[in-house]
């Protein structure tokens, strides 16, 4: 070749925010806190047509709408779910955490939770066996 290859994306560092952020979703401590307190209220959300489904069909764990059910369904037996409920074992790293670290405590190894993938079926099946308030995350000692 007489001339030299353009190389396409490589100085272009003004646009690497650009592509880090573009299908950022919720981190894992984000979600941590979406499962303690408004597991229901979206699991129920109202009917929004700018979401994909009407936001009706929703995963908590990966923090996704789906267009139906039965792709909600299929869904929850990816690889991608499947990490993100192993990833959500562990607690989230805290503020108390990273203070024990920093020898202002003792340390606390981080507790490893049981994590079941909650569906609205689920969630109604919970509320009439144990009360109002069910808790989807278990704790194993």
């Amino acid at each position: 070749m007489p001339y030299a290859r353009k190389k396409q994306h490589r100085g272009d560092t003004h646009l690497k925010k650009g592509w880090r952020t573009k299908r950022r979703k919720k981190d894992l401590d984000e979600i941590d806190e979406d499962l303690k307190a408004n597991t229901e209220k979206l699991l129920n959300q109202e009917v929004d047509f700018e979401r994909p489904g009407a936001a009706q069909h929703y995963c908590i764990h990966c923090a996704r709408y789906f267009i139906n059910e039965t792709a909600l369904h299929s869904h929850f037996n990816t690889k991608v779910h499947k990490r993100r409920l192993k990833a959500l074992e562990l607690e989230p790293y805290s503020i108390e955490e990273s203070e024990r670290a920093a020898s202002k405590g003792s340390y606390v190894a981080p507790q490893k939770r049981k994590i079941e993938t909650i569906t609205r079926e689920n969630s109604n099946k919970k509320d009439t066996d144990a009360g109002p308030k069910a808790k989807a995350i278990k704790i194993d000692e």
